[in-house]
């Protein structure tokens, strides 16, 4: 069963749990600055998609926006990631 737990989580659960805690502090951390919350999250996405249904769906123009200026540093990484796990 352990060995079973370690291959699904990478790690032994104690360093696992140890690592998501870690991120969890300096997550939220980074939220506080922004002054994000989970429900500010939940409320944009609930007025984005209130915001599609009354503007007659053209306002899936910005999700076009969106995925290319996304794209336009995903991809870029994504192949040189690659290229340098290529070698090995």
């Amino acid at each position: 069963m352990s060995d079973q737990a370690n291959r699904f989580l990478g790690d032994s659960i104690g360093r696992t749990l140890i690592k998501l805690i870690v991120v969890s502090l300096i997550v939220g951390f980074v939220m506080t600055i922004f002054s994000l919350t989970p429900w500010a999250i939940v409320d944009g996405i609930r007025d984005f998609i209130l915001e599609i249904w009354y503007r007659g769906f053209s306002a899936l123009g910005r999700v076009g926006d969106y995925l290319i200026l996304g794209a336009t540093i995903v991809i870029p990484l994504f192949i040189i990631l690659r290229l340098f796990s290529y070698r090995r």
